[in-house]
């Protein structure tokens, strides 16, 4: 009886090994061309199908209806016990209140494949990562799966990967092509980067500005791994890079973190030195910006980390720069090997990892390592916008229910004063699981280890809302409710008039939908007062009078705004103080039609962001041509054209084109270099220095540098340039708080400078927001810059015959984030008239 057993036992495990395939058994072309992404996967299909050590997970969907998928990958033990093992993995870090079943303790692990769409190496190599785990014939693999949960997210960007697979295919014969000068290496403009709104998901991980990140982060903070693998590729030329990652590092990350990054370079290397592959590490790839997938893992607790191949523009093969042809084959052995290691780097460590990780979540809320405990942000339409992102971020806050008086230090001010709680703020105690992810993006000046910085350096949440925010050292005592409460609307016999303020994203969006309703809408330009309601600028306004048509008035407005709860209802136009609704303070706005500009040349992130922002954000139509087909669009068809940041080669024809435009009564959103086009052209005001005087000075004092120069050293070079550099800080705008353009933004602007663009207040124009002399800043500047965007220009708008140019030196729409400059947008575009 037992030999029969075994007898039908090894028929067993003979007939799995025979089903379970190999992806270059399964798939045609496995590692010489890029696979479709059904093809990836039909494949994790066919393991799900014929092996027990692997579990699907379906978390969501990209914008062009892919499936996001998760796989889980263990022992059928560990898989039959999986939810009782997040739940105590969960229970032991304090985010989960109910004792759950008593399992072993697991190392997770967390892969993650192919953020970015061309960097196809990354998702092939995911297959044959699985595979490997899986495969019966891997003894290695399955003594490291006794103890450790994988969870493999086999592409995070299935649009783009799609996007750059089907074009490399298109484009792509029998023979392989290692030369440059053949078009597989040559991607086409916006490129298979990003995804559908050509947004890199990669910057997104706090922010969650995508579907696709909102949906993968809600999955894992079901799971909160231990260690989280970031699989990417860079250019072709460049050798293979792990961790340890190179400074400038986030003093919140942990000896624990950094030691587990020695551990896998030590262990990573010694695979790579056995077959002669080339590698570098502590070099270019830091652990900073927070809304990375290594950062943001690891403020969440987690070993984060990147691992880069060569690879971008390769194709399928190409001659790297040392004379060897890099293959695609090549890549995903590569990033194969580094990844398994890491799996067992992590089975060998569990004990440790899981130590640790505990550790992390109970020091951080019995020693919080920041200055601050507790974060009041006051009420405010972009206050629950900021609550929104918190509660995606598994961020605990309450609202107060009560008043009280309390001292703390202004994000606004920069410096301490008094202040008051009151119904509706939002309160963070830093005493919290999400404690370290906290600090970290409230922090307004993180603490820069080395200035030479692979992304932004600063970011805090006050700045990015422009929301009256206080950091206090110490938490205090206050009444508390779960959800902001709002008053009972005003009871009338009759309706004058609908009052809308306009305070955030929500009003745009809700603006947005009045305008394609047909509804005509009013917005304030002063300040006034009515009975039980107070109205600021930019304030919507909707009266009866204006909308005679509509049936049902009241019922069909309270219909129309139903997602802007703080909204009321007025019965009269009479104003207590100010202008009546009647006035000349209140002019209707058009609805504007929209043309954006696409194609090569144009920054296709930047593009993506005003796409992004009218198509998703607020909901408004907008019409997108190439900028190839320029010559072709009757420009009078619309009434405002944005061009997103880029290099616009008008010829003289289409810029004049762009003038009547204007000067008919066009409106021109211009952002970052596309101000570009109007400098220093006959008939426009933008210029660099605002005399000749100053732009003399300039060029002596580069003359200047350029002597000393003479004497520097050549090591220094790269520290040197950044002096005149700015990778990405928050500074201070002094702002003229009666021009549409600044509507609600509060006092100050803080906008987020990414380049080293700056112009001198210019004149002739309204300087609607510039950086002051003595400016506040957050995150590094380079010492020249830092002096020279004294009294620059941010945002302007200069007047030009019936029409107007908007200048927008920084991009208000950076990665979406920015709240504050998308409700600055917002103003641009149906404002300022």
């Amino acid at each position: 009886m037992k030999n029969l057993f075994y007898n039908l036992l090894l028929l067993f495990t003979v007939a799995v090994q025979a089903q379970l395939q190999s992806p270059a058994e399964f798939i045609p072309g496995y590692g010489s061309q890029v696979s479709y992404y059904h093809e990836l996967e039909n494949y994790f299909n066919h393991l799900t199908e014929n092996s027990d050590y692997i579990l699907k997970k379906q978390y969501g969907y990209t914008y062009q209806d892919r499936s996001l998928n998760a796989y889980y990958i263990s022992t059928p033990q560990n898989l039959k016990e999986l939810e009782d093992i997040r739940k105590n993995h969960l229970y032991q870090i304090g985010m989960l209140a109910e004792k759950p079943a008593k399992v072993n303790d697991k190392a997770i692990v967390w892969l993650s494949f192919n953020v970015h769409g061309n960097e196809p190496g990354a998702a092939e190599s995911a297959m044959s990562v699985a595979f490997e785990l899986i495969n019966p014939n891997n003894k290695r693999t399955k003594e490291w799966l006794e103890n450790t949960i994988v969870i493999l997210d086999p592409c995070l960007n299935p649009d783009g990967y799609s996007r750059y697979g089907n074009w490399l295919r298109d484009v792509t014969g029998q023979m392989l092509h290692p030369g440059h000068t053949d078009r597989e290496h040559m991607e086409p403009w916006p490129g298979g980067r990003q995804n559908h709104y050509a947004y890199d998901l990669n910057r997104d991980w706090a922010w969650q500005t995508q579907a696709e990140s909102q949906q993968r982060i809600k999955l894992y903070n079901k799971w909160m791994p231990m260690v989280h693998v970031d699989v990417h590729e860079m250019g072709y030329n460049e050798p293979y890079f792990f961790p340890p990652a190179a400074e400038p590092m986030h003093e919140y990350i942990t000896q624990a973190q950094k030691d587990f990054h020695m551990a896998i370079g030590e262990m990573t290397s010694k695979r790579f030195d056995l077959k002669g592959w080339n590698y570098y590490t502590r070099e270019r790839f830091d652990l900073f910006y927070p809304s990375y997938g290594d950062t943001y893992p690891s403020f969440n607790g987690a070993v984060g980390m990147t691992y880069e191949q060569g690879g971008i523009g390769a194709g399928r093969a190409v001659v790297m720069s040392n004379g060897n042809v890099l293959t695609l084959q090549d890549r995903i052995d590569h990033h194969t090997e580094a990844v398994l290691t890491a799996v067992e780097t992590a089975s060998w460590q569990k004990d440790k990892l899981v130590k640790n990780f505990r550790e992390y979540f109970k020091e951080a809320q019995d020693k919080p390592k920041g200055k601050y405990s507790t974060y009041v942000i006051k009420n405010g339409g972009k206050t629950q916008q900021l609550a929104e992102l918190l509660e995606r971020n598994n961020i605990q806050f309450t609202f107060a229910n009560d008043t009280k008086k309390l001292n703390g230090y202004s994000y606004m001010d920069n410096d301490d004063r008094d202040f008051t709680v009151e119904p509706n703020d939002l309160i963070i105690n830093v005493k919290q699981p999400k404690a370290i992810l906290t600090q970290v993006l409230f922090e307004s000046a993180p603490k820069l280890t080395d200035s030479l910085s692979y992304d932004i350096t600063a970011w805090a949440l006050p700045y990015a809302y422009g929301v009256e925010s206080y950091a206090l050292k110490n938490s205090f005592k206050i009444k508390t409710k779960a959800e902001v409460s709002y008053k009972g609307k005003l009871d009338f016999e009759r309706v004058y008039a609908y009052y809308i303020p306009w305070n955030g994203r929500a009003s745009a969006k809700t603006l947005s939908c009045l305008l394609k309703s047909g509804i005509k809408v009013r917005s304030a330009r002063k300040a006034s007062s009515f009975r039980g309601i107070k109205i600021n600028p930019g304030d919507l306004i909707v009266l009866k009078g204006d909308n005679q048509n509509m049936y049902d008035f009241k019922n069909n407005m309270d219909m129309l705004l139903e997602n802007k709860p703080d909204y009321e209802v007025m019965e009269s136009g009479f104003s207590l103080e100010g202008g009546d609704l009647g006035g000349e303070s209140y002019p209707l706005l058009s609805a504007p039609k929209v043309l954006l500009l696409a194609g090569e040349g144009i920054s296709a992130t930047d593009f993506g962001q005003a796409w992004f922002y009218f198509d998703q954000m607020i909901e408004y139509p907008l019409s997108i041509i190439d900028i190839r087909n320029v010559n072709r669009v009757d420009f009078s068809q619309f009434t405002t054209i944005v061009l997103a940041d880029g290099y616009y080669d008008l010829d003289e024809n289409q810029k004049d084109k762009l003038d009547s435009f204007i000067e008919d009564g066009g409106k021109v959103i211009a952002i970052g270099n596309a101000l570009t086009v109007f400098e220093d052209r006959e008939g426009y005001s933008l210029t660099r220095f605002a005399s000749e005087a100053d732009k003399m000075a300039e060029m002596e004092r580069r003359e200047e540098e350029t002597l000393e120069a003479r004497f520097m050293d050549y090591k220094n070079a790269e520290r040197r340039s950044i002096s005149e550099a700015v990778p990405g800080a928050v500074i201070e705008n002094v702002i003229d708080k009666s021009h549409p353009l600044s509507y609600s933004l509060g006092n100050k602007y803080f906008s987020l400078k990414t380049s080293d663009m700056h112009y001198q207040l210019l004149k002739d124009v309204w300087n609607v927001a510039y950086v002051p002399q003595n400016y506040i800043s957050f995150g590094f500047i380079g010492k020249n810059l830092k002096q020279n965007l004294e009294n620059t220009v941010t945002f302007a708008v200069e007047q030009k015959g019936k029409g107007q140019v908007i200048y927008m030196v920084d991009n208000p729409l950076f990665r979406g984030f920015w709240e504050n400059g998308n409700l600055l947008f917002s103003n641009a575009v149906f404002l300022v008239d």
